[in-house]
């Protein structure tokens, strides 16, 4: 979901500071949520940068081992390639509200754009992406906000409808370049992930506040949809971004940090995380860093095991 603030262009102060949590935390007086076992032992949330600006759609390249992410200032919109501690440099300029971002089967980067109504697909380079593709584009969509990719090929992503709430979609793009509307209940779709073997989709939702699972069928479309996860929080703040390790655990933002909850919707446990937080993604060298995007801050946490890409 996109947030305002001032953007900078290009921040290259040193924030070293890091975040320590124990074994439990609370994010109310009254509420006690473990931390995930996922989590390495004594990990501490680590700040990579800081800028006034709202990240979001984190992807990390494999080939050129960085860490990508978009920010917004308003319709000032980039994505960033983090090349240090506190340093970034600006990969793309002016993307139309390239929100959230994956890494694609071909090691690609796709991107849901809000303003200009497209899935895009950019190659990674040095000074920018060295190939631009349009996956999808309409100009009657809403603000495509997140994608996925399935083992298959198919792409699916989130057309959220905030304001009015009337005319919110999730589609598809199968690999024979059909793009169908596979689910129209949702009020306010936000972050989309796949599991791993490709025959689950889940959804979140901002205005229900809950995320939601559909089976996915053959032909790319899905079946009856459930609520998969509705953690035992009162926290209120809207699911976003999602992301998945390598056993098919689900890293949920929103409601309180990142929450992790098992293939079958079971809890694991909250990372609680100081701002709100947009998205997550799984990256590092041996895939074991989950970064986190929030409003003004990045952060890294070491885990005990690799995100669903590394396998």
């Amino acid at each position: 979901m996109i947030r305002k603030g001032t953007f900078l262009a290009m921040v290259a102060l040193c924030f070293c500071s890091q975040v320590g949590f124990g074994q439990k935390q609370t994010d109310s007086p009254k509420e006690t949520h473990p931390l995930p076992e996922t989590v390495a032992e004594n990990a501490k949330l680590h700040e990579e940068y800081a800028a006034k600006a709202f990240f979001e759609g984190p992807v990390w390249d494999p080939v050129g081992k960085k860490l990508y992410i978009t920010s917004f200032v308003e319709k000032d919109t980039k994505i960033l390639r983090l090349e240090g501690q506190g340093k970034a440099t600006i990969w793309l300029d002016d993307t139309k509200g390239i929100n959230g971002t994956y890494l694609s089967t071909e090691g690609r980067m796709l991107g849901a754009q809000a303003y200009g109504q497209h899935v895009m697909s950019y190659a990674f380079g040095e000074s920018g992406p060295t190939d631009t593709v349009i996956v999808a584009q309409n100009p009657q969509w809403n603000q495509p906000n997140d994608v996925c990719q399935t083992p298959n090929g198919n792409i699916y992503f989130t057309d959220p409808d905030f304001k009015n709430r009337k005319t919110s979609a999730v589609y598809v793009k199968t690999t024979d370049g059909a793009v169908k509307k596979i689910i129209t209940s949702m009020p306010v779709p936000n972050g989309v992930i796949a599991a791993n073997d490709g025959k689950t989709l889940y959804v979140g939702d901002s205005h229900e506040k809950l995320w939601r699972s559909f089976p996915i069928k053959a032909d790319g479309t899905v079946g009856a949809g459930k609520i998969f996860f509705n953690p035992d929080t009162r926290r209120q703040d809207s699911p976003d971004g999602m992301t998945i390790d390598a056993d098919g655990n689900l890293y949920l933002s929103g409601r309180g940090g990142v929450w992790v909850a098992t293939p079958a919707g079971e809890s694991l446990g909250l990372i609680p995380v100081p701002e709100f937080c947009s998205n997550v993604t799984f990256g590092g060298e041996d895939g074991k860093t989950l970064y986190f995007t929030c409003a003004n801050k990045v952060y890294s946490l070491k885990m005990n095991v690799k995100g669903g890409q590394f396998r």
